[in-house]
């Protein structure tokens, strides 16, 4: 993915309305914006072990893709469709141990590798099976042990996740991440999916809406990075709160850093913190209606709880609420959409940079 042409920052006004209540522009973005992005599948640890499979579900709530993870006799794994190439009927309805992949509506067998084995009613058909009786295999890859697929990439998956591997795929714990299932939360928020997003990237809040957080991180020297498809806002935390003790050959020694709170477009944030990872994923539902998932892959249990990742569901709480009265204050007859803070907004002009590249004018 390449950034589009720059605008400037300290000119450019941010969409307007019609954008975040448009249903056509809504669905614009979903077959433009989501259908070529990589998204996150979870933690891989249900297909640790061989003939194991494990469904997913690409984007719920938009591209509702059925997905299904499969490792093979050889440890071999790969992402399926989770549909019959017969009738269309659903394959695996939850994570199990199987030698193979049966359709319980008319007995289709596959292997683990998506292949047709056998098919009743077929055994005398001529042409069969053809290719397109095989499961369809979406593009895959796997990071950290997450894994990633895209019904149509725009990058390769190495490509997107590059900026996260390069600055911090060499801090300690991130081979051992552990999922926390208990910790675990889905949020409604009344507001666009891009709503979210600009409020995600937007650090001149924090003081304002976020007290708490404010007290663990040290506003002052809070900066932002911008990569191809993606945007980094690097955290330092204040005296006496827990930090991280960054590489020394590395961009941040020195530095106490609170949290690296990744975005990677269109919908994926990787809030990397010294207990391990907070994962949000932005599921839009509607023009007015979106999903956050957030997710807890820990590497270290006894600094939960403190910090900049401490007490993630109040700061939820706060954004949510600010989210909402946003989207009602799109509605209002009388607004225009503003200018940026030029210090502060380089994020959000980023994403909308981006959004502009894949859709046009917003």
């Amino acid at each position: 993915m390449s950034a589009p042409s720059c605008g400037d920052i300290r000119t450019d006004t941010a969409p307007g309305a019609a954008f975040y209540r448009s249903d056509a522009a809504w669905t614009l973005a979903r077959e433009r914006v989501f259908v070529p992005s990589w998204q996150w599948l979870g933690h891989l640890g249900e297909v640790a072990a061989t003939q194991t499979l494990a469904p997913r579900t690409l984007l719920p709530g938009s591209l509702d893709e059925p997905l299904l993870l499969a490792r093979d006799a050889q440890g071999t794994l790969r992402c399926l469709s989770n549909v019959c190439t017969h009738r269309a009927n659903l394959l695996v309805a939850a994570p199990c141990s199987a030698p193979h992949i049966r359709c319980g509506y008319h007995g289709r067998r596959f292997g683990l590798d998506g292949t047709v084995q056998a098919s009743p009613g077929f055994t005398a058909q001529d042409g069969f099976p053809a290719p397109t009786d095989h499961l369809p295999q979406p593009a895959f890859g796997t990071w950290a042990g997450q894994g990633f697929a895209s019904l149509s990439p725009a990058t390769p998956l190495a490509d997107w996740l590059a900026p996260v591997e390069q600055r911090c795929g060499a801090l300690p714990g991130l081979q051992a991440l552990r999922p926390a299932p208990a910790r675990d939360a889905d949020h409604v928020v009344q507001a666009h999916w891009a709503v979210v997003v600009e409020n995600y990237l937007d650090g001149l809040h924090i003081p304002f809406i976020h007290p708490g957080l404010n007290t663990a991180i040290d506003m002052g020297h809070y900066r932002y990075e911008l990569f191809p498809g993606a945007c980094l806002q690097l955290a330092l935390a204040r005296e006496g709160e827990v930090a991280f003790a960054p590489p020394t050959d590395g961009p941040d020694a020195g530095l106490r850093v609170a949290a690296y709170y990744w975005w990677l477009f269109p919908n994926l944030m990787l809030n990397i913190y010294p207990w391990g990872i907070s994962v949000n994923v932005v599921l839009p539902e509607s023009p007015e209606r979106t999903t956050v998932q957030f997710r807890s892959l820990v590497w270290d249990e006894a600094l939960l709880g403190q910090g900049a990742g401490g007490d993630l569901q109040r700061v939820q709480d706060e954004d949510a609420a600010v989210m909402q009265a946003v989207q009602l204050g799109l509605r209002a007859r009388l607004w225009r959409p503003g200018r940026y803070a030029a210090q502060h907004e380089s994020g959000i002009h980023h994403f909308h940079r981006l959004l502009k590249a894949a859709l046009g004018e917003i």
